[in-house]
C-alpha cells in the first residue's frame, strides 16, 4: 500500500490527471482518518434538506462511504432524480419553497421518521440559516456544516463586515449597520456616493443585488431588494455598499476542523456572470501571482479562524483591477456551487471531508500538503432565453445527452431526460467541469464537451458558452465581473447583421440537408428492417431500381428553422427530395438549384448518424419530439446545433389552428401590447386598469426561480386590459395588459 500511496502523492504533485477523485490519495483521506478517529462511521444515514444536483451529488459521495441517504422532495419533484437516488424519499410540501424546502420543522420531522443521524444542507434554501442549524441540533442531529454561531455572524453579511474589519481585513466602503428605515437607506447611500451596491445580509446567488446609478433609481431598487431576499431567504434586511466599477471576483475556499485547524485549497475567480450570477469559475484563478495567491489564501483562513469556524466554507474578495487591492465581500458558510473545479485541482471530495469532520475527525492534511495540480473550469448550464437577456425558461427536458464522463470531465446534474425544468426553482441542468494540465489544456477541452452537450426540448445557454469560451479576452484570462457587458458585441448576434445572419443562414441551409437525408435514411431502415422478404416491399419512392424506367420518384418536406440568433424571427424551408439509385438523397430548397446537395446517410442507430455531404464526412446525431401539435426537430453537426419545426399531417380546428401556428404566422398583438417575458408568479401590480403611464414606467412584478423581473410600459399611454393580479402565474407570451398610443407594437420591457 505505501509503493501504491507513493505513487498516487507523485502524480498528483506533478500535474497529472486528478485520479484520486476515482482513487482517493490512500495515505491522506483514508490512513490518517482511521489513525486519528476511532468513530469512523459514526454518521450511518443522512437526510438531504436540498433537492437537484446537489442532492445528487450529496448522495453519491454518502454512497460510496457506505452511509444510507433519505431525500426530500416538493410535488413538483417526486419523480426527480434525486429522489430516486437515495435510498429513502419523504415528501415534505408542496411546490412553492416557502412551503417545503424552506420549511425547516417538515425536514427535521421527516429526519425523525427515517431514523436519519445527521442533515446535509446543500447549497441555498436553508444552508446558510442559523436557525436551521440550531433547530437541528437541538433535536439531536448533527448538522453537516460550520458552527451556528458561524454561520450567524458570517450570514449575517453586515455583521460580518465589523467582524473582518475589527480582525483588520479591508473592506469595501459601505453601510453595514442594522437600521433599515429607507429613508435613512437613502441617505446612507448619498454619503456613499453613486453608483451604490445594494444586497441583501443573508443568502447569495445574486439574489435581491442592484447596482443603483441613481438617487431616482434608489427607492425603487431597495423595495426590490427587499422582496427578493424575502421570498429567497425568509429575510429582508439588506446592506450598501459602494460599486467597484472594474471588480474580479476571486473566492478562496477554505476547510476547517473541530480542534482549530483550518487551511486553504486555492482560490476561484468567478467574475464571468450574469444577472449578478456565475456561469463560468474556474480555478486557479488566471493572471495572478504566487504572492498574491499566498496573501487571499492567509487572509481567507484568518477570516475563517475569527469566528471559529470548521466544515467547508467560502471567503470572497473583490478585487479591483485598477489598483490591485483585494477586500473582503462576504464568506458563504456552506458547500459552493463551484466546489468540483477546487476539488479537480486538490484531488479531494469534500462532501467526504464534510461528512468525516461532522463526525468529529481531523482535517487529513495540512496546509503544505495541499497539491495544486493543473486547472479546472465549470460552466453552468441553465434553461434559460439569452437572446431576452437571459431570463430562465421552463419546459420538458425532450432530449439530454451530456458528454461522457472520465477522470478529467465531470457532469453534475439533477435531472434525466424527460423531467420538467420548474418556474419554482433555480433553472440548472448542469455543471459541466473539465481538467487539464494546464488552462490552455483545460479550456480546449471545455470548448470540445460544450459543443457535444445535447439538450433540447428547453432554450439553454450553451451557444452561448461557447461563445465565451471561445473570446480572445477570456482565452487570454482578462477577466472581470463586466466581462459580458463589455464584449456584448462579441458574445451577442446582432440579427440586422446582413454579414452574420448570411452565415447562421448557410449552415442552418446544411443542418437542412441534413436533417431531411437523415430522417428519410431512418424511415427507410426502419421499414427495411420491418419487412425482411426485401426491399421490394418498401415505399415505392425508396424502391431500387427505380419503380419506372429513368424517374426517381421524389418527396417534399417542409421545415420551419429557429434562428438561434434571433428569437423573434424563423424562416420557412421548402424541401425537394430525389433517392437515387446510389442510395444517396438529393436535396433541393426552393427552386433554386443552387440550393442543393447530395449527401449520404448512415443510420448508426437511435438517433446517430454518419453523413457525407459536400465531400465533408461527419458524425450527426438528431433528436425528435412532438409538442403542440408539431414534430421538432434537433440536429448537433460539428460544432452547431439548429433547430427546426415541422407541421403534423393532421387537420386543425380553427381554434386549434390560431394556436398552434407557427411564428411566422402568427398575426401580430395590436400596437402596445406587452406580453409575459416568461413564465411565471405575479407579485406585484404596481397600477390600475386604466392609468396613464409613462414610457419605461414599472407595471408589474414577475418572480421565477427566485428572481424578480420588472415589466414596464412600452411607451406613454393609458393601460387597458390589465386583469393580472397578484398571485397569479402567467406563462410566457401572454398577454398581459396594453398601453393605448400610437406607436409601433413592441415587446414588453423587462430587468
Amino acid at each position: 500500500m505505501s509503493l501504491m500511496t507513493s505513487i498516487l502523492r507523485r502524480k498528483l504533485l506533478h500535474g497529472r490527471a486528478p485520479v484520486l477523485l476515482q482513487i482517493r490519495l490512500l495515505s491522506s483521506s483514508i490512513s490518517r482518518f482511521e489513525t486519528t478517529s476511532p468513530q469512523l462511521q459514526r454518521i450511518e444515514k443522512i437526510l438531504v434538506a436540498n433537492r437537484g444536483e446537489i442532492a445528487c451529488r450529496i448522495i453519491r459521495t454518502a454512497k460510496r462511504l457506505g452511509i444510507r441517504t433519505v431525500a426530500v422532495y416538493s410535488d413538483a419533484d417526486k419523480d426527480s432524480l434525486h429522489v430516486k437516488s437515495a435510498d429513502e424519499a419523504v415528501h415534505i410540501g408542496p411546490p412553492s419553497a416557502r412551503l417545503s424546502y424552506l420549511n425547516g420543522s417538515s425536514l427535521v420531522e421527516a429526519a425523525i421518521r427515517t431514523g436519519a443521524q445527521a442533515i446535509h444542507p446543500g447549497y441555498g434554501f436553508l444552508s446558510e440559516s442559523s436557525e436551521f442549524a440550531q433547530l437541528v441540533e437541538d433535536k439531536g442531529f448533527t448538522f453537516i456544516g460550520p458552527p451556528v454561531s458561524a454561520i450567524r455572524d458570517m450570514g449575517d453579511k453586515s455583521a460580518s463586515k465589523r467582524i473582518m474589519g475589527a480582525a483588520g481585513v479591508p473592506l469595501v466602503p459601505g453601510y453595514h449597520g442594522s437600521e433599515q428605515d429607507i429613508e435613512i437607506m437613502r441617505l446612507e447611500a448619498d454619503k456613499i456616493g453613486y453608483p451604490i451596491l445594494i444586497k441583501p445580509t443573508h443568502g447569495g446567488g445574486g439574489k435581491g443585488m442592484r447596482i443603483v446609478q441613481s438617487q431616482n433609481d434608489f427607492i425603487d431598487s431597495f423595495l426590490g431588494a427587499q422582496r427578493e431576499a424575502s421570498a429567497s431567504f425568509g429575510i429582508n434586511t439588506i446592506l450598501l455598499e459602494k460599486y467597484i466599477t472594474q471588480p474580479r471576483h476571486i473566492e478562496v475556499q477554505i476547510f476547517g476542523d473541530k480542534y482549530g485547524n483550518v487551511l486553504h485549497l486555492y482560490e476561484r475567480d468567478c467574475s464571468v456572470q450574469r444577472r449578478h450570477q456565475k456561469i463560468i469559475e474556474e480555478a486557479p484563478a488566471p493572471c495572478v501571482t504566487d504572492e498574491f495567491r499566498s496573501l487571499l489564501g492567509q487572509a481567507a483562513v484568518s477570516a475563517a479562524k475569527a469566528v471559529g469556524y470548521h466544515n467547508a466554507g467560502t471567503v470572497e474578495f473583490i478585487v479591483d483591477t485598477v489598483t490591485g487591492q483585494f477586500y473582503f465581500m462576504e464568506m458563504n458558510t456552506r458547500l459552493q456551487v463551484e466546489h468540483p473545479v477546487t476539488e479537480m485541482i486538490v484531488g479531494q471530495d469534500l462532501v467526504e471531508w464534510q461528512i468525516r469532520v461532522a463526525n468529529g475527525e481531523p482535517i487529513p492534511i495540512s496546509q503544505v500538503q495541499v497539491p495544486l495540480s493543473g486547472h479546472a473550469f465549470e460552466a453552468r448550464i441553465y434553461a434559460e432565453n439569452v437572446p431576452k437577456g437571459f431570463l430562465p425558461a421552463t419546459g420538458v427536458i425532450h432530449h439530454y445527452h451530456p458528454v461522457p464522463v472520465s477522470s478529467t470531465v465531470r457532469v453534475e446534474t439533477g435531472v434525466e431526460q424527460g423531467d420538467v425544468v420548474s418556474m419554482h426553482y433555480d433553472p440548472m441542468i448542469a455543471k459541466l467541469v473539465v481538467w487539464g494540465e494546464n488552462r490552455a489544456e483545460a479550456l480546449v477541452k471545455l470548448k470540445d464537451c460544450l459543443s457535444k452537450f445535447q439538450v433540447a426540448g428547453v432554450p439553454t445557454n450553451i451557444y452561448f458558452l461557447r461563445r465565451l469560451a471561445n473570446h480572445r479576452a477570456f482565452e487570454e484570462g482578462n477577466v472581470e465581473t463586466h466581462f459580458i457587458e463589455h464584449h456584448k458585441d462579441d458574445l451577442f448576434v446582432d440579427p440586422n447583421n446582413k454579414v452574420i445572419s448570411k452565415d447562421a443562414y448557410d449552415a442552418a441551409r446544411l443542418g437542412t440537408y441534413l436533417v431531411a437525408a437523415c430522417l428519410c435514411e431512418k424511415e427507410r431502415s426502419a421499414f427495411q428492417e420491418s419487412h425482411s422478404r426485401g426491399p421490394s416491399l418498401l415505399p415505392i419512392w425508396y424502391a431500387h431500381p427505380p419503380f419506372r424506367v429513368n424517374h426517381h420518384a421524389q418527396s417534399t418536406m417542409e421545415l420551419e428553422w429557429e434562428n438561434e440568433y434571433d428569437s423573434s424571427s424563423s424562416k420557412r424551408l421548402m424541401l425537394s427530395i430525389t433517392y437515387q439509385p446510389d442510395g444517396n438523397y438529393f436535396i433541393q430548397i426552393g427552386e433554386n438549384s443552387a440550393h442543393s446537395s447530395e449527401v449520404k446517410a448512415s443510420h448508426l442507430g437511435n438517433n446517430s448518424f454518419r453523413v457525407e455531404a459536400d465531400g465533408v464526412t461527419m458524425d450527426v446525431n438528431l433528436a425528435v419530439y412532438t409538442k403542440d401539435q408539431m414534430k421538432h426537430i434537433h440536429i448537433w453537426h460539428g460544432p452547431h446545433h439548429h433547430y427546426f419545426r415541422q407541421k403534423l399531417g393532421f387537420e386543425l380546428s380553427d381554434e386549434d389552428e390560431m394556436r398552434h401556428k407557427t411564428s411566422f404566422e402568427t398575426p401580430n398583438h395590436p400596437p402596445g401590447t406587452v406580453v409575459a417575458p416568461m413564465a411565471g408568479l405575479v407579485v406585484k401590480v404596481l397600477v390600475e386598469d386604466g392609468a396613464k403611464v409613462e414610457e419605461g414606467q414599472p407595471v408589474l412584478v414577475l418572480e421565477a426561480m427566485k428572481m424578480e423581473h420588472v415589466v414596464k410600459a412600452t411607451s406613454g399611454g393609458y393601460v387597458q386590459g390589465l386583469k393580472v393580479t397578484a398571485g397569479q402565474q402567467v406563462s410566457d407570451g401572454c398577454v398581459l395588459f396594453r398601453v393605448s398610443n400610437n406607436g409601433e407594437s413592441r415587446v414588453g420591457e423587462h430587468e
